[in-house]
């Protein structure tokens, strides 16, 4: 069996004196979309930000062979980490091309051979992207601003994305056209970490989930079986779906 991407081993992180995550294992084979969905404050987001650094953690963190302990953010974005956080972050005065090059920052500090030739990858993925070109970051729609967000972080040829509730505050045709660039993406091989309060469309497109409540996980498995697992159907799918 190969090894996996991301092993994650009794992972600790919060906020000051306050501990949000309390022992976390997770782990994510190469090419895997794996998603952690959990109410919102169970510490999701908080996941996220200790596994590329934002945040101190306890525990052990292997990235793709390598342990991260001591590892900066800038350390682990050249190893392959991107995150694509809630709030998005985008540089909303600049061209959305311009905010597309900055995040091929990391294969042009390693001069990786026509680093550039993302942009078609990502305006192939993104038609919209691709109109709006020339147009401000800040002027988009907020589907469009996910798209970029996303696309930006596609430009650092990651080796892990990580994407941090896309569907938050999107309309739902919005959210069905992100879910389904996600699927894509899935096909294309990249290995996706997924946290996300949709779990019915979490649980649709990934491979494996991890169920976080208080900064535990409760419950874990192939995705399809979670879906169908009582326990989540009757907390996060509604009684509807378990009668269906």
């Amino acid at each position: 069996m190969a090894a996996p991407l991301l092993d994650v081993r009794g992972l600790h992180a919060g906020y000051g004196r306050a501990e949000v995550l309390t022992g976390l294992d997770l782990q994510l084979a190469p090419g895997q979309v794996v998603t952690v969905i959990g109410p919102n404050g169970a510490g999701k987001s908080t996941l996220l930000n200790a596994l590329v650094g934002l945040l101190p953690a306890r525990g052990q963190v292997v990235f793709d062979g390598v342990d991260l302990a001591d590892s900066t953010l800038e350390e682990r974005v050249m190893l392959g980490l991107a995150l694509v956080p809630e709030r998005r972050e985008l540089f909303g005065s600049m061209a959305v091309e311009d905010n597309l090059v900055l995040g091929g920052w990391r294969p042009m500090k390693l001069r990786i051979p026509n680093w550039r030739d993302g942009l078609a990858r990502v305006y192939e993925l993104f038609p919209r992207l691709k109109e709006r070109r020339a147009q401000l970051a800040g002027t988009l729609s907020g589907g469009e601003r996910q798209m970029l967000a996303v696309g930006r972080a596609l430009m650092a040829q990651p080796k892990l994305l990580m994407l941090d509730e896309p569907s938050l505050g999107l309309a739902p045709l919005v959210v069905r056209e992100i879910f389904q660039i996600i699927t894509r993406l899935r096909g294309q091989g990249v290995s996706i970490l997924l946290v996300e309060q949709n779990a019915r469309a979490a649980l649709e497109v990934a491979d494996h989930g991890y169920v976080l409540e208080t900064g535990a996980i409760v419950l874990d498995g192939p995705a399809p079986a979670l879906a169908r697992d009582a326990r989540v159907i009757d907390t996060y799918l509604g009684a509807a779906r378990s009668q269906a």
